[in-house]
């Protein structure tokens, strides 16, 4: 499942997705705007690997570019299954797409820690709870199951608290994965980039995803948008953002728990909450409001939501006070229908 607009398109209101409220950032989106989609962008893309290398300060070689974080899921995976076969280790709650790549491969899953897996999954912060994951421990160059580590670091660039557990040492030693389309509020621009591990192991891998990677990944636009992210203007305007996201997540986060909202915490605009009674998406559609179901990350009757401006957080309690009404509306129903039944209970604080 993923969040996003169906085939009726986005609602007005959309906490299903992972996208910086505070977006589109102006330089990229100015970037974007202004790409020449007439022409083919360089097939080496020699001058945006150099500016993500100096951004990551790492040499251009390790610099491996993916139509989309989900497209190099899909690589790696299939690459990885070719020269260290085996099992792939997931975080217990994680991105879909980790295990759909491992079952088209005939993969094997297995725990995050399990010492048996071949290519092993971190994300910090993970999705849907926004919580930090911690490095694996490392694991010797003659070990047969040496494998391949890949940190998925999407939302790093959103962190609104805490401090990540990777150090620089422990980003050295696996793939990190970066897609900045979420950061900037420009998910529809897909476009991504991994940086491989030191070493010459890391090296070998880089080659073999590298003669993996299909001509032009990446189109004009992806091409603008990740050098776009390169520039130190649209670094500066991230971080101003993020003041911002952390006033609405704290404003947001009250009033869903004043509603009678059960909330898990996260380090990001996201995190996962379950209301006081069953979420319907139609109703919420009413509403123009849309949350993500997390369920399929194995969290049933809890949902994703974004951080999003004042106005949609309004949007977002009057559908749960709908919620209520309809609770309350059946409930009646069901006292009209059995004779038996006493007068239904008055409504306190909690059941707003």
């Amino acid at each position: 499942m993923h969040g996003g607009p169906g085939p009726q398109g986005a609602l007005p209101h959309d906490f299903s997705t992972n996208a910086n409220a505070a977006g589109p950032g102006p330089e990229a989106l100015a970037a974007v705007q202004a790409a020449d989609a007439t022409r083919y962008p360089d097939a080496s893309y020699q001058v945006l690997r150099e500016a993500l290398a100096a951004r990551h300060g790492v040499a251009p070689a390790r610099v491996l570019l993916a139509a989309s974080a989900s497209e190099f899921i899909q690589r790696v995976t299939a690459v990885s299954a070719r020269l260290a076969p085996g099992p792939v280790a997931l975080p217990a709650q994680a991105y879909g797409d980790y295990a759909r790549a491992a079952r088209a491969h005939g993969r094997g899953l297995l725990a995050a820690d399990d010492p048996r897996a071949t290519l092993r999954w971190r994300a910090d912060p993970g999705s849907p709870l926004g919580q930090d994951d911690t490095p694996p421990l490392p694991r010797s160059a003659g070990d047969a199951r040496v494998g391949a580590t890949v940190l998925d670091a999407v939302y790093a660039p959103l962190r609104l608290s805490g401090v990540s557990p990777w150090d620089a040492a422990a980003r050295d030693r696996v793939f990190v994965l970066h897609s900045p389309n979420k950061a900037l509020g420009l998910c529809g621009v897909r476009g991504a980039y991994a940086i491989a591990p030191a070493g010459a192991l890391g090296a070998r891998w880089a080659q073999a995803l590298q003669a993996a990677t299909p001509s032009w990944p990446l189109g004009a636009h992806a091409v603008a948008l990740l050098q776009a992210w390169c520039q130190p203007a649209t670094q500066a305007w991230l971080q101003a953002s993020l003041p911002t996201l952390r006033a609405w997540k704290q404003a947001q986060t009250r009033a869903l728990q004043a509603a009678g909202c059960e909330l898990q915490p996260s380090h990001t605009p996201f995190f996962c909450l379950r209301p006081p009674r069953p979420w319907r998406p139609e109703i919420g559609a009413r509403h123009g409001v849309q949350l993500r179901d997390a369920s399929s990350f194995g969290l049933p009757g809890w949902w994703r939501v974004n951080t999003l401006p004042p106005q949609s957080q309004a949007r977002l309690l009057q559908a749960l006070a709908d919620h209520a009404d309809v609770h309350v509306d059946a409930h009646a129903d069901a006292q009209a229908d059995d004779p038996m039944a006493g007068p239904a209970p008055p409504l306190t604080q909690d059941q707003p």
